[in-house]
């Protein structure tokens, strides 16, 4: 089934403009990631990769993290543009979400500006935050986009996007 792509109107964007491969952009937005109701992410520096059909995911640099609340895991997984990722699970006081973040360590030619930034799934976490609106996690269970009121899809992962 070919997607319906959904009309962005003013001061949006749809998913189906991004490109592919992806692209990196850097962005001054308020990015902040809460776990346990602590806030272990925050930052105006983060990374914003933009891939069609996806909304975009936020890559935040370790420096504006509590990064002993994460505990890199064996888990490993490879992306045909980024290349190999490591993961985290993260743990805050007796809560604890299992490859709830990764990495590129190495990431191929293109995309070295993400080296060592973190990403999060929105989904494992209690709460994500663009400047002051609260994500939607993209749907499906392989995918760490973060939905805002200015970006349309349809997004993959919803139910009948298998075949994009």
């Amino acid at each position: 089934m070919e997607p319906k792509r959904i009309q962005p109107e003013p001061g949006q964007e749809s998913v189906w403009d991004y490109p592919r491969p992806p692209r990196i952009e850097d962005t001054t937005k308020l990015i902040k990631v809460i776990f346990n109701n602590v806030v272990i992410a925050e930052t105006r520096n983060a990374k914003r990769v933009l891939e069609t059909s996806g909304p975009p995911v936020y890559y935040i640099p370790p420096k504006d993290i509590k990064t002993e609340n994460l505990i890199r895991t064996r888990k490993k997984t490879v992306c045909e543009w980024k290349g190999v990722a490591s993961y985290y699970t993260i743990i805050v006081g007796d809560k604890k979400a299992a490859n709830a973040a990764w990495t590129y360590p190495d990431p191929t030619p293109g995309y070295e500006s993400i080296k060592d930034h973190i990403a999060f799934y929105p989904q494992k976490m209690d709460a994500c935050y663009v400047d002051d609106e609260r994500v939607i996690p993209q749907p499906g269970i392989y995918y760490g986009g973060w939905i805002t009121s200015d970006i349309v899809g349809p997004f993959k992962g919803e139910p009948g996007t298998e075949e994009w």
